[in-house]
């Protein structure tokens, strides 16, 4: 296998661990605190808006400026970013839909069914990109994988979205807990959700080896996922409780900002 390629796969495996390591506080209690849950949420929020420009949107231009392509780096760039973030709109849609004829189907809808799948694929498909940005960074490393700079920067993101996977794998395994799902099956299916990431991350990392003039493209790509799903998900789930906690959610988006953006300034 490609040194690159393996590498790519090594991170993700790293932050698919990290998943499981939020998925196993399961077995500690069984309902969050929802001031905690929040805070985490946020700076989940938080690490991945960072990381979606310092990591994935500034080298994009800079590498769409260094190419020959013909086509100028902000249109890259932009065509990249919206195309991430229509691709994850889609897949929602598609969800959506499928769940909305299941219930026909049925004459009823099963409540308690519908949330438990919805949670777990909406966790699941936001993995994705989090994996395509892991995997296309440590592919922009081909050719010049003695460039420390470069180096730490795919580590930047690997450790990034490795923070903000915690609180992903407790948000899916706590929930099923509460439903009433045993405390073991509750944790494999919140780590399963991560499972997708070494997968993707490798098809990122393979997509960027052998076909390197996409690369400016896939970091942008990766980065409108990413913003997303932040936005979409992530920042009004972690404001649900907003009247009572006005501040908690919000300090931990700006602590998750601040040490994304730390690390990756620091680091790469």
């Amino acid at each position: 296998m490609n040194t690159i390629v393996l590498m790519a796969l090594t991170a993700t495996l790293g932050t698919w661990f990290v998943t499981a390591l939020g998925a196993a506080t399961v077995v500690f209690f069984k309902s969050p605190n929802p001031k905690a849950l929040n805070l985490m949420l946020g700076f989940a929020s938080g690490v991945m808006i960072a990381a979606s420009f310092w990591s994935l949107l500034q080298p994009a231009i800079e590498r769409a400026e260094a190419s020959s392509s013909g086509l100028p780096a902000y249109v890259v760039a932009t065509l990249g970013f919206l195309s991430g973030a229509v691709f994850m709109w889609g897949s929602d849609k598609i969800v959506s839909f499928s769940r909305k004829r299941t219930d026909n189907a049925q004459g009823k809808p099963n409540e308690r069914l519908n949330r438990i799948i919805m949670l777990i694929l909406s966790i699941t498909l936001h993995n994705i990109p989090e994996g395509l940005a892991v995997g296309v960074a440590f592919g922009a490393l081909q050719g010049g994988i003695h460039n420390m700079e470069s180096f730490m920067g795919a580590v930047t993101i690997a450790v990034g979205i490795g923070l903000q996977n915690f609180p992903e794998g407790a948000a899916v395994s706590i929930p099923l807990r509460r439903e009433g799902y045993s405390r073991k099956k509750s944790f494999l299916l919140g780590q399963a959700s991560g499972l997708v990431e070494p997968v993707a991350g490798v098809i990122g990392a393979m997509l960027v080896v052998y076909v390197e003039a996409i690369l400016p493209f896939a970091l942008s790509f990766a980065a409108g996922a990413m913003i997303l799903v932040a936005v979409h998900e992530l920042i009004p789930e972690c404001q649900q409780n907003q009247k009572a906690q006005p501040y908690t959610a919000t300090m931990g988006i700006v602590t998750g900002f601040a040490v994304m953006m730390l690390l990756d300034v620091m680091l790469g």
